[in-house]
C-alpha cells in the first residue's frame, strides 16, 4: 500500500500544471541542500578543534551538550516557519477499503525525511567521528548519537502538533527568548543545569532510551490526533460558525479600493493563518537590535542598511510575499467581478505602505541609537513603500501556491502558501537597498548613501501608476495559469 500511495503521489505531480516549474525548483533546492549540508559536514568535523582551541580548559563535548538546549529550540522555531508539513489527499481514501492506520503512518513517516532532520547529522555524524578517533568511549559515544538522532525525530513530531496551535509557537519563542536573556545577561546560566542532563546522559548510555520514548510518545500522541479527525463526515460537513461584525466604515475614504481593503482587513482579522502572519511581522522591529548594539556592524553600514529595510517591512516581507495566495479560496469569484485588476493591486499596495508607515513610528526608540541610524530606518521606510512594495507585487505574479485559511487542516492539505519562487524574488528586495546605499557611501559620505536610498522609494511614489500599469499587465497575462493552479488543491 505504501508503494501505492508514492505511486499516486507521484502521478499527482507529474501531471499536474507546474511540473515543469517544480522540477527547476527542485534542482535549485537541491544545489541548496548539498551547499548547506557541505557547510554543516565542515562545522561537525571542525567543531571539537575550534572548541579545543578557543576554550582549552573546558571538554568540547561538555560546551556542545551545554548548549544543545538552544539548538533544539531554535531548530524548533526554524521548522515553524520553513518546514512543509506533509501534504496528501485523502478524502478519496476515506471511502475505499484502505487502513486509516496505514495512511496516517505513512503520513507521519514522510516527515522523517524532511531536510530539517537530515541537516542535523550532517553535524552530528562527523562530530561523533571526531569524538571517537579522539579516543571517547565507544558505547558513549554512540547511544549518545542515537540520543540526538531521537531528539531531532522529537523536534520532528512536536513541530507537528505546535502547527495546529499558535499557542504552543508563542510559548516556545517566549522560552527561547527568556532562556537567551538569562544566559547572556549573566542573570542565570541556563546551560549549566541542561548541560548536566546532556552530559549525564552521555556518561549513562543506558538513559538514551528516554529520548527514544520521548519520540515514541510524540508519534503516539500524533498518530491519535490525526486518528481522531479522519472521519469522512468531519471533512467535507460545513461548520456554521458566528461571525464577527466590525465596523469599517471609515475605509470608504480611500474610494474604489475601499472594498478590497476591508476585504483584506477581515481576512487578516477573522482567519487563524494570516493574524499569526501579522502577529510575526511585528518582532521584524526588533530585528535592528542584532545589528545596532554591535560593534562590529558599525563598521560594516551595508549590513545596517539591510537591517533598516528590516525594522519597518516587516509587514511587507511576510504578509505581502503571500499576495495573491491570501485571496485563493475565493479568487475565482474576484476575477469574475466587473473591477479593474489595477484597483485590486492598489489595494495591496496601500495594505503594505499603512503598515510600513505604521512600523516607522513603532521604530522612533531606535533614536536612541543616534540620528544617523534613524535616518537609515526612514531611508529604509521610504525603499519600502516606493521600491520594495512594487518588487513584492511584482513577485506575486509568480506565486501560484493556493492558501486554505482554515489551519486546522493542515495535516491534509497545502497550507504552508511557501514557494521557493519566494527565495528567489527575495534577493533584489536584500540586495538592492544595501548596493543603492553603500555604492554612493563609499565614493562620497554617509549621508549620500542616505538620501540615495531614500531617493529610490521617492521615485518609485512619483512613478507609482506606471509601476502599477506594468504589474498589472503581469497579473492579466498569468491570470488563467493563476486559475488553474488554485484549483489544484
Amino acid at each position: 500500500m505504501i508503494k501505492n500511495f508514492l505511486n499516486f503521489e507521484w502521478k499527482q505531480f507529474a501531471r499536474s500544471s507546474y511540473f515543469q516549474k517544480g522540477i527547476a525548483i527542485k534542482i535549485l533546492l537541491a544545489l541548496a541542500v548539498l551547499y548547506f549540508g557541505g557547510i554543516a559536514l565542515l562545522v561537525g568535523a571542525g567543531l571539537f578543534f575550534i572548541l579545543k582551541k578557543a576554550i582549552p580548559e573546558t571538554d568540547p563535548l561538555i560546551l556542545v551538550n551545554n548548549f544543545l538546549i538552544f539548538w533544539f529550540i531554535f531548530d524548533l522555531a526554524l521548522r515553524f516557519f520553513m518546514q512543509q508539513l506533509p501534504v496528501m489527499n485523502v478524502k478519496p481514501l476515506m471511502i475505499v477499503p484502505v487502513k486509516r492506520t496505514t495512511i496516517i503512518n505513512y503520513l507521519l513517516g514522510k516527515t522523517a525525511l524532511s531536510f530539517f532532520n537530515f541537516l542535523p547529522l550532517f553535524v552530528f555524524v562527523p562530530f561523533s567521528i571526531v569524538l571517537l578517533v579522539q579516543g571517547y568511549p565507544v558505547l558513549n559515544v554512540v547511544c549518545w548519537f542515537f540520543a540526538m538522532l531521537f531528539l531531532v525525530l522529537s523536534n520532528n513530531f512536536i513541530n507537528f502538533l505546535i502547527n495546529k496551535s499558535n499557542t504552543y509557537f508563542y510559548v516556545l519563542i517566549s522560552v527561547l527568548a527568556i532562556f537567551i536573556g538569562l544566559e547572556f545577561l549573566n542573570i542565570y546560566k541556563v546551560s549549566a543545569p541542561i548541560g548536566v542532563a546532556f552530559n549525564t546522559l552521555y556518561n549513562n548510555p543506558i538513559l538514551s532510551i528516554i529520548p527514544l520514548v520521548l519520540m515514541v510518545v510524540l508519534y503516539a500522541v500524533n498518530f491519535n490526533f490525526i486518528k481522531k479527525e479522519f472521519y469522512l463526515d468531519d471533512a467535507v460537513s460545513k461548520k456554521v460558525k458566528e461571525v464577527n461584525a466590525i465596523d469599517l466604515s471609515w475605509m470608504n475614504r480611500f474610494g474604489s479600493v475601499a472594498v478590497f481593503l476591508k476585504n483584506d482587513v477581515k481576512l487578516i482579522y477573522r482567519n487563524a493563518r494570516p493574524r499569526q502572519v501579522m502577529m510575526m511581522s511585528f518582532l521584524f522591529l526588533f530585528y535592528g537590535l542584532i545589528f545596532y548594539t554591535q560593534e562590529t556592524y558599525k563598521n560594516m553600514p551595508a549590513f545596517l542598511a539591510f537591517a533598516s529595510i528590516f525594522v519597518t517591512g516587516g509587514f511587507l516581507l511576510t504578509f505581502g510575499q503571500l499576495v495573491p495566495s491570501w485571496d485563493s479560496e475565493y479568487y475565482k469569484m474576484l476575477m469574475s467581478q466587473n473591477i479593474p485588476y489595477k484597483k485590486y493591486l492598489e489595494s495591496k499596495w496601500y495594505l503594505m505602505v499603512v503598515a510600513v508607515a505604521v512600523s516607522f513610528v513603532l521604530s522612533t526608540p531606535y533614536i536612541y541609537f543616534g540620528w544617523k541610524i534613524y535616518g537609515m530606518i526612514a531611508a529604509g521606510a521610504l525603499f519600502n513603500i516606493g521600491l520594495n512594495s512594487f518588487i513584492t507585487l511584482f513577485g506575486g505574479a509568480l506565486n501560484r501556491v493556493p492558501i486554505e485559511l482554515n489551519v486546522k487542516a493542515k495535516a491534509f492539505s497545502n497550507t504552508n502558501g511557501f514557494n521557493p519562487t519566494q527565495m528567489l524574488i527575495a534577493l533584489p528586495k536584500m540586495v538592492l537597498p544595501m548596493l543603492l546605499f553603500y555604492v554612493p557611501y563609499k565614493f562620497i559620505s554617509f549621508e549620500a548613501g542616505l538620501i540615495t536610498l531614500g531617493l529610490s522609494g521617492v521615485l518609485g511614489i512619483v512613478f507609482k501608476g506606471f509601476f502599477l500599469n506594468k504589474i498589472e499587465q503581469l497579473y492579466q497575462k498569468g491570470k488563467y495559469k493563476t486559475l488553474a493552479a488554485y484549483n489544484e488543491k
